[in-house]
């Protein structure tokens, strides 16, 4: 055998396994057991010191044993060991366990009477291998329906629904505190300085072309006043800047290309230019808002297709 599992093989696969196993009953989280884990390092080293070890005890012992040999000792042993693989008394011991075959010179013993023109039947007994599977799944069958058929426990089908349950559950919590889940039902309004910062930033970069650097109205509206086209507050204006104006004529949806974290950060920058009143503002355009809603539709005025901008926050005016 070890001239088909030569050491340069043995040792190798045999540390792989052991360290595979260590990986697999070891919960270390989303880092490898030995490096979550000094004591596991120790341990591999140590089995891979015993390995080297036991492999040069045995070498040794080999070479003590072939020393006290006789020459035809000797060769008959080497004539063993260069036998092929087929041909050797391990592969062979093990088909006969396997197949319980005769040989040739016996099958005079398996011969039934049966003839048909000369033909005749060997009376072979199945093989080992193929009985043992077959009363294998004949408790696995028992234990099966014992189971799922007696005891009730889940099928994988029972198993798939409750897991996709689970799974749902999961995301919704995930996305009550994720902001780059955010949607209109949840996104609020942010004051903190980084945040209102930030938001200026991304607002400077890429909105200034169609509503000024001051946020007072070019091509889009003016974003400074109490008037707006698609409601006002932060869940409009969020909702505005992600999904975009009205079709064909208002701003762009910019949800490919900022991340709602970010776009929850110029709606919020947008809202705090409330009442700023910039030199040279652009006309109020849409309704009156509050947060209870928009003013009556006699406070609005009219809107042109010339006033609605391709960057964020235009149609959200």
């Amino acid at each position: 055998m070890k001239k088909f599992f030569p050491i340069y093989v043995r040792i190798p696969v045999l540390f792989t396994l052991f360290f595979l196993a260590m990986e697999f009953f070891i919960d270390s989280g989303d880092k490898p057991a030995f490096i979550k884990y000094p004591i596991v390092s120790i341990l591999l080293l140590l089995f891979l010191f015993v390995l080297i070890a036991f492999e040069i005890v045995v070498k040794a012992s080999n070479n003590v044993l072939n020393s006290l040999l006789t020459e035809e000792q000797r060769k008959a042993k080497e004539a063993e060991e260069n036998l092929p693989f087929m041909e050797s008394p391990f592969y062979k011991n093990l088909m006969h366990k396997l197949t319980r075959s005769k040989k040739i010179e016996e099958e005079k013993e398996l011969l039934l009477h049966h003839d048909y023109d000369g033909i005749r039947e060997l009376d072979n007994v199945l093989p080992p291998w193929w009985v043992y599977l077959f009363y294998a799944c004949i408790a696995f069958a028992f234990i099966y329906m014992v189971r799922f058929h007696i005891l009730g426990h889940d099928d994988q089908i029972t198993e798939y629904e409750k897991a996709m349950a689970e799974a749902k559950i999961a995301v919704e919590e995930y996305k009550k505190t994720a902001p780059d889940v955010m949607d209109k039902e949840k996104v609020t309004l942010l004051t903190d300085a980084e945040s209102i910062a930030a938001g200026k930033t991304i607002f400077e970069t890429n909105c200034v072309a169609c509503h000024r650097p001051d946020a007072g109205g070019a091509i889009g509206p003016n974003l400074t006043d109490n008037h707006w086209i698609l409601g006002g507050g932060i869940k409009n204006v969020f909702n505005t800047i992600m999904e975009g104006g009205r079709d064909g004529k208002g701003m762009v949806a910019w949800k490919a290309t900022i991340k709602p974290s970010d776009i929850q950060k110029v709606a919020s920058y947008v809202l705090s230019l409330q009442g700023s009143n910039p030199k040279d503002a652009k006309a109020p355009e849409g309704d009156v808002w509050t947060e209870d809603g928009a003013a009556p539709a006699a406070t609005a005025t009219p809107v042109t297709e010339s006033t609605e901008s391709a960057a964020p926050d235009a149609a959200a005016k």
